[in-house]
């Protein structure tokens, strides 16, 4: 079975948009709440971690690899700031961007050193990553003792918890205050950052190459080592801004934060139409399917459907995204 010829590429191009598109009628004709302004921008919240650590996955994926460690990078980072946000005899305002410094760092380098052991000893991703997650799982416990990391500057809240100019606009109007929250200021500029750089870049070019052929890739004199570790590190930064904007929303670190995130934004790079098999995808779809995983979660939630037969619903849409890529390789 597969796709007609036209219809099959028309389908392959436009199909994710037109999902979305159904599924929010779909939503909006079954639930009058489902459209409203404060609803869809609380689904942007909530994707937006996920989003994030999708942007990253993206690139990994592109290249025929696969990361299973950011869920756990997510935890490591989170705790690793919330430990430097707790310091003494650092003024504050120097203390926060140093903190995310750190975190950010932790999750670079939790990227290099899995995408090392990949390059250099040629260990599969799903391997190399899969034991970098339990690694890095491991290491946040140890750092905590186990417990949560409590009491974090309030001034640190607002990555995750607060509103782009909402002081301002609420003198304004008491309703403008909450009209964007910063975590989707954050998310669409990773994602504004990753898609320029991947349709914009030499870099970008080479990603799509190595997916599409590695071996030809390094024989036209790309360095394929060098791209496959930069994307593990950007999977790795990507990860670990999550892990500064969870750890700020939680308002703590949580070493057991993270579980099962690196599923879900596998899930939504596939939803998005990239081939796990690397090669063929985008940022701009990857973040449609983060949508769309999300506009169906947050639908089903407002309908009171079982939370079990939610993951049922999901489980489906994520194969039905599969099978429709298998298809269009037998085209």
């Amino acid at each position: 079975m597969r796709l007609p010829g036209y219809g099959g590429r028309l389908f392959q191009r436009y199909g994710i948009y037109l999902a979305l598109l159904l599924e929010i009628v779909v939503f909006s004709a079954l639930s009058d709440r489902f459209l409203t302004y404060e609803n869809q921008v609380n689904v942007f919240r909530q994707i937006s971690i996920n989003a994030i650590i999708a942007a990253g996955m993206t690139y990994v994926i592109l290249t025929g690899g696969i990361d299973l460690s950011v869920g756990s990078i997510v935890a490591l980072s989170g705790v690793v700031v919330a430990s430097l946000l707790k310091l003494e005899g650092i003024a504050l305002p120097l203390r926060i961007p140093l903190a995310i410094l750190g975190g950010l760092s932790i999750g670079a380098l939790s990227g290099l050193f899995g995408g090392a052991v990949i390059v250099r000893f040629r260990i599969p991703p799903f391997i190399a990553t899969l034991a970098m997650m339990t690694i890095a799982r491991g290491l946040a416990f140890l750092y905590t003792g186990g417990r949560p990391i409590w009491g974090l500057p309030r001034e640190f809240d607002f990555i995750g918890r607060g509103h782009l100019l909402g002081g301002l606009l609420s003198r304004i109007h008491p309703n403008l205050g909450t009209v964007i929250p910063f975590p989707i200021v954050i998310m669409l500029a990773v994602y504004l950052a990753a898609h320029l750089m991947l349709t914009h870049s030499t870099f970008g070019r080479y990603v799509y190459a190595i997916g599409g052929n590695e071996e030809a890739a390094r024989l036209s004199g790309i360095n394929t080592q060098r791209v496959k570790l930069t994307v593990y590190v950007l999977s790795g930064l990507a990860a670990a801004l999550s892990g500064v904007i969870l750890a700020s929303r939680l308002g703590s670190g949580q070493p057991n934060s993270g579980m099962m995130f690196e599923l879900d934004a596998i899930a939504a790079v596939v939803v998005g139409g990239t081939s796990l098999t690397g090669g063929k995808g985008s940022i701009t779809g990857t973040f449609v399917g983060a949508l769309i995983i999300g506009e169906l979660n947050n639908g089903l939630n407002l309908l009171g459907v079982d939370p079990y037969l939610q993951k049922v619903i999901l489980g489906g849409v994520i194969l039905l995204a599969v099978l429709l890529d298998q298809l269009s390789k037998e085209e």
